[in-house]
């Protein structure tokens, strides 16, 4: 299966290895999936923008947003995947996600990320220590995330966006449907890499642990 063209940040090249072994192909979106998480935010360092695709640095907001997330069930079987967004960006008034960086276990994950919805993921090797703490790393780099929830488990009902840009120079937005309990969470987050740390700080972020999720990925538009 050839690579699917992807802009992304350098931690998000597909190896060539990698490539080769890809799927001959991946399930269609709309993807339902169970999930638990590990989520941060942070105020967006100083051209945090710039790791975005220059298609997507219009409005935006300065906050940075990452995850580790444990997919319990979805098309694809199970795996683990970390991401981030350098800045919320506004499109049509409102905020979305944009993800840049994207790795995940499952070379099933990989292609159906790039195909679907022209998410950059690469691959990665992941150890979780419990549900609330875990290490991602890939060639040349490494994010670490460790979770001390507190306070009550809440319920959480709402849409999402993710605003992609497509191998064409598209705009794609990627509609997100989210059902899950969550905890208030301080989490300890540690980077390494030729970008990470200049824009997914290392340090003690605000954040939640989510539990019981399941989330619907639909089909992009434009």
């Amino acid at each position: 299966m050839s690579v699917v063209p992807v802009a992304g940040v350098p931690e998000s090249v597909l190896a060539a290895e990698d490539a080769a072994r890809l799927p001959a192909a991946a399930p269609p979106a709309p993807w339902q999936a169970r999930l638990r998480a590990v989520v941060w935010w942070h105020r967006a360092a100083p051209g945090a923008v710039q790791h975005l695709p220059e298609g997507l640095r219009g409005r935006h907001l300065p906050l940075t947003v990452g995850a580790m997330v444990r997919y319990l069930d979805t098309p694809v079987g199970p795996y683990s995947e970390v991401l981030a967004s350098p800045v919320v960006v506004v499109r049509r008034g409102l905020p979305a996600a944009s993800i840049p960086f994207i790795a995940v276990d499952s070379l099933a994950s990989v292609l159906g990320g790039r195909a679907n919805w022209a998410l950059p993921k690469t691959m990665a090797r992941f150890a979780w220590s419990g549900p609330a703490a875990c290490t991602g790393e890939g060639d040349g780099w490494r994010v670490a995330a460790a979770a001390r929830p507190r306070g009550p488990r809440v319920p959480v009902l709402a849409p999402a966006r993710d605003v992609q840009l497509g191998p064409d120079g598209r705009r794609l937005e990627v509609p997100i449907g989210v059902r899950a309990l969550v905890r208030a969470a301080q989490v300890d987050v540690r980077t390494l890499g030729p970008t990470l740390p200049q824009w997914l700080r290392p340090g003690a972020h605000p954040g939640v642990v989510v539990e019981r999720a399941r989330m619907r990925f639909g089909a992009p538009r434009e």
